[in-house]
């Protein structure tokens, strides 16, 4: 059994070491860290490179920029049995390899809980499970995605299914989720097992109302829909 986590970065220098070193400590000899980098314009590629360890192998993105396709490009080289997908500014927590491994033994694709942090790490008394009131169901998270990347981990059988994302998709994870509610089979776990940092920085919000229109949102939708069926 071997695991790959693919790590998206962009510019992530202030936080990526504690991130990585939080993964680094769970992983086997054998497992490896996939980092796709989005040309960075600071020292997060130093960095990575600077812990020199074996398990990390960093990738540069020279495909279309923004976060799902630098996933995609992350999830193109990827080995491992199971992969787990995470953000370059959260902190793993201890238990969450061997608890999502429990799961993936019965479950394609596995998504848990997650206690909100700011940026200095310190808590806002929130998890996400309450924030997104997650659930499983492909038409309930076709209409309201409650599916977060940095919480999901999934079987590598699903990548022939998830790969390629389609161009218009930008949302890797509601992609994904959608994925395993159509092709496989999914599962929550209520533990929170990483601290997800919010700031004014992430790639992706949570919790936060939508700045596209209703047109837009429908007419995504409907490309999700679109895509889901025909793959």
């Amino acid at each position: 059994m071997k695991i790959s986590v693919c790590l998206a970065t962009y510019n992530g220098e202030r936080y990526i070491k504690g991130q990585v070193n939080s993964i680094l400590s769970q992983l086997r000899t054998n497992d490896e860290l996939i980092v796709s980098d989005d040309s960075s314009t600071d020292k997060t590629v130093e960095i990575l490179k600077n812990i020199n360890d074996h398990r990390i192998k960093i990738y540069i993105n020279q495909g279309r920029s923004g976060i799902s396709h630098n996933f995609e490009n992350a999830l193109s080289h990827v080995s491992g049995d199971y992969i787990f997908l995470s953000d370059q500014d959260d902190i793993w927590m201890d238990n969450k390899v061997s608890k999502m491994i429990q799961a993936l033994q019965n479950f394609d694709c596995v998504i848990h809980n997650a206690q909100v942090i700011d940026d200095k790490g310190d808590f806002l008394g929130a998890d996400l499970f309450s924030i997104y009131r997650t659930r499983t169901g492909y038409f309930r998270n076709l209409l309201r995605n409650t599916y977060v990347g940095c919480c999901m981990a999934f079987r590598k059988s699903l990548l022939t299914y998830v790969l390629p994302i389609p161009l218009p998709v930008t949302m890797h994870d509601m992609w994904i989720g959608l994925i395993s509610e159509k092709k496989g089979t999914t599962a929550i776990i209520e533990d929170s097992l990483i601290l997800y940092r919010r700031h004014g920085n992430n790639a992706s919000s949570t919790s936060q109302k939508s700045n596209f229109s209703r047109y837009y949102q429908l007419k995504y939708r409907l490309i999700m829909l679109y895509y889901t069926l025909i793959r």
